[in-house]
């Protein structure tokens, strides 16, 4: 992800202002010394926007490229948990087709009196069927006609890879979601970036002005923007650790 103005841009800015503003001060003595002491002081504030710009670019792109790597981190976490809970549940439909399979083979053995194939399918029911199916025995599901209508209604029955599931996909849900929000304040500190690259652009045409009043008012400019750009700042959460 970009990270918007760099604090060299704003160094290589500083130069030059630098060195534009003493050729002026120079020329501007000569002609208009009234004036010198009040340009020294408005040159003395671009300076001081300028710095500011520059720290403020170093953090808020230092910041941007913090939160873009954890909104890839969370993101590729989210996809790993997807792929592991959708495995999970690709074994949890087998295994609750195998169980299903397994109770028609009970129920076919019940059914053709076959006392011996009866006990045989029951003993070839899956370890973990077998608690839901004794249960659902308990009801006595041939007299009681609130019985559920197969083992696999019983509180009882449980497959392990359906819960993992669940909790993987949950887990994913959460991931994803902090991903998506690191993306956010990553792209609010590169659009913070923006604010500041008007304040530079300000200030750097500013001081080449020849007209006073136009320098003052970019510099006003300039100002209110470093104020909205300040307040941004603050309100955003600092880099990740």
């Amino acid at each position: 992800m970009p990270e918007g103005l760099s604090a060299s841009e704003v160094g290589n800015e500083i130069a030059e202002h630098r060195e534009h503003v003493e050729h002026a001060d120079h020329a501007d003595h000569a002609e208009h010394p009234a004036h010198v002491r009040r340009d020294r002081l408005i040159s003395i504030i671009e300076a001081l926007l300028l710095s500011i710009v520059a720290l403020m670019a170093a953090w808020s792109g230092y910041s941007a490229a913090k939160w873009s790597t954890e909104s890839s981190l969370s993101l590729s976490k989210a996809s790993g948990a997807r792929s592991d809970a959708s495995a999970d549940q690709i074994q949890a439909t087998q295994i609750r087709t195998l169980d299903s399979v397994s109770f028609n083979a009970v129920e076919g053995a019940y059914v053709a009196h076959n006392a011996q194939l009866f006990n045989l399918t029951v003993k070839r029911l899956r370890a973990g069927y077998r608690p839901a199916f004794n249960a659902w025995i308990a009801t006595h599901p041939l007299k009681n006609p609130n019985a559920p209508a197969d083992p696999s209604d019983m509180p009882q029955y449980v497959i392990p890879q359906q819960k993992q599931a669940a909790v993987l996909t949950a887990q994913a849900n959460a991931l994803f979601s902090a991903g998506q929000s690191d993306a956010g304040t990553a792209d609010k500190y590169v659009r913070l970036t923006v604010l500041l690259a008007a304040v530079l652009f300000l200030v750097g045409i500013g001081s080449r002005f020849p007209v006073r009043a136009a320098r003052y008012g970019l510099i006003t400019i300039a100002a209110g923007l470093l104020v909205v750009s300040v307040v941004q700042l603050l309100g955003l959460p600092g880099p990740p650790s």
